[in-house]
């Protein structure tokens, strides 16, 4: 990969993340011509440069903040579960603050969102207590993106598998990647119940593609970087697309503090700080907000100004509210002979026969879909909580070596509600490395999560046991503290009073600024938000080579 372009000192426009909108973005607007500057708050790295050790990548105590980890916890958050707490530090927001973002470690889930997401205000009412709304757009206004982002990122799947997916004019890009045995035992399962068992479409090459290899099926194919760029993160597919242009360069180890407004509430630019905190200032022609659905928030509400006093695009409000996570549950179940789950891809098969139950029959709004899949991680399995199993001794470490070849789980995620008392704000006692205000996260799931919960915990046991496994193990009801499933925060709509973006991204109160990221989900869908992130990317980055041709952003 080229090393990041000359200085460029006057920009047409500023994206600020690097991840799976702010990576789309900056290709797309570079390779029309446009001078761009992507500012990273993490360094720029290879991949070769990334560790595949787990105590260095997934447990925060032991991290070497000299070299880049895989959730990285030195962007902490603090979190209460309602207004009324003291919020207390945390660090369940999951994300990669390095050039590519969480696309380096994400499992590579990719599926579209359903016609019926779009507008489940509509299709199936309200719910009381939440904020149930259609988005201000339909699937067909995606459609053409879905696929854009499939063939440009490089997603493997087999499209007429799902007989629940949504339509679509191409096949996928790719071919499935390999079955895994908790794929073959899905398979057999479903038939026996009913359901339908197919192919994930996943960001992860089956074959060759784009330069880049197919997946070898190591150990390390979610949580870490993919270190022969069989996966297809930002930083092996967009990145040096942009960076070939000669119109786009990476800002790394630069941490946007505040967003810049001139006297008319036009957005001119950015302050940011160095590695060594030193404060430098960039104008542009228009600014892309890309910073994932709590950090986004968090950036417009420190960007206050007389003309903002409330944050920058907030005349509604409701900045930061409306934070959704994906809701899941899951269930473990053990077999007597060898499934080596933790070699190859988590997710080889997916379900999606309770994608969007009635509400009248199953007494629940939403859905959600199971995941059949292994779990790599060595010391997550040793600290699993087991029925009367001690976490240590000669027991617990028979169990392991017993065990861990020879289980896998039914993971479910679900829909999560939007909720206005779900949200992002400033935490007013806790500074981050850069000085700066702590995202506060406050969060706490509907009583409908719960009836979710219920109903896909025991889909989840009854697909283990009609696939033979025994000595199953259901996680109980919970309240996540955080997500990588980041979602909500900056809702588009077509009410300037109700929503932060209209249908294009674009802030209702500043024509210059776009907010593109999960913050602008209006539901959060079943899971895996990434390729609809990836869609709205690639659609805004047309609108705003439009308007900047008509002299619209100036």
């Amino acid at each position: 990969m080229s090393l990041p372009n000359p200085t460029i000192r006057r920009p047409d426009v500023i994206v600020i993340g690097t991840g799976a909108a702010g990576a789309v973005m900056a290709k797309e607007l570079s390779t029309k011509g446009l001078q761009v500057v992507a500012m990273e708050m993490g360094s720029f790295q290879k991949t070769r440069h990334f560790d595949q050790d787990e105590l260095q990548a997934m447990h925060p105590a032991s991290n070497n903040h000299d070299h880049p980890n895989i959730y990285r916890h030195d962007q902490p958050n603090t979190y209460r579960q309602s207004s009324d707490e003291k919020a207390v530090e945390d660090h369940g927001i999951h994300m990669q603050s390095t050039v590519g973002g969480s696309t380096l470690h994400y499992t590579g889930i990719s599926w579209r969102l359903h016609e019926n997401d779009f507008k489940e205000r509509s299709l199936f009412g309200d719910l009381d207590g939440a904020d149930v709304q259609d988005w201000p757009i339909d699937y067909w206004d995606l459609e053409h993106y879905y696929e854009k982002a499939e063939y440009e990122v490089g997603i493997s799947g087999l499209a007429g598998a799902n007989p629940f997916d949504p339509p679509r004019r191409r096949p996928y890009p790719m071919p499935p990647v390999p079955r895994t045995s908790s794929g073959a035992l899905a398979d057999m399962a479903a038939q026996k119940l009913g359901w339908h068992s197919y192919p994930a479409p996943l960001a992860i090459n089956s074959r060759e593609y784009g330069g880049r290899p197919p997946v070898m099926n190591c150990g390390f194919c979610e949580s870490y970087v993919c270190t022969i760029g069989a996966r297809s993160s930002m930083l092996v597919t967009m990145i040096p697309q942009a960076l070939r242009t000669g119109n786009c360069q990476i800002r790394a180890d630069a941490c946007v503090r505040e967003i810049v407004v001139d006297e008319d509430g036009r957005a001119e630019g950015v302050v940011y700080l160095d590695k060594d905190l030193r404060e430098h200032r960039l104008e542009a022609r228009a600014v892309i907000v890309c910073c994932n659905g709590v950090h986004t928030p968090r950036l417009l509400l420190m960007s206050k100004s007389n003309l903002f006093p409330d944050g920058l695009a907030n005349s509604s409000g409701k900045v930061g509210r409306h934070l959704m996570f994906n809701y899941y549950q899951s269930a473990r179940g053990f077999y007597e002979q060898d499934l080596n789950e933790y070699k190859g891809v988590m997710d080889s098969r997916i379900i999606q026969d309770f994608y969007d139950p009635d509400p009248d029959k199953y007494g629940f709004f939403g859905g959600g879909v199971l995941e059949p899949r292994g779990d790599g991680e060595t010391i997550s399995f040793a600290n699993l909580n087991m029925p009367r199993l001690r976490r240590w001794g000669a027991r617990r470490k028979k169990w392991i070596m017993d065990n861990y070849t020879r289980y896998m789980v039914a993971l479910t995620s679900m829909q999560s509600m939007s909720q206005e008392s779900n949200m992002i704000d400033l935490d007013p006692d806790v500074n981050d490395k850069w000085g700066l205000p702590v995202p506060r996260v406050t969060y706490n799931v509907h009583p409908n999560e719960h009836k979710l919960g219920d109903f896909f915990r025991d889909r989840a046991r009854e697909l283990l046991d009609t696939a033979g496994a025994h000595g199953i193990v259901a996680s109980p009801n919970f309240v996540p503290h955080g997500d990588a499933h980041l979602m909500g925060t900056c809702r588009m709509g077509n009410d300037p009073a109700t929503s932060v973006v209209n249908k294009f991204n674009q802030a209702h109160d500043v024509d210059n600024l776009f907010i593109v990221d999960g913050s602008s989900f209006v539901t959060s869908g079943k899971s895996n938000p990434t390729l609809t992130i990836q869609a709205l990317a690639f659609r805004c980055a047309d609108y705003i080579v439009t308007q900047m041709a008509r002299l619209n952003i100036r």
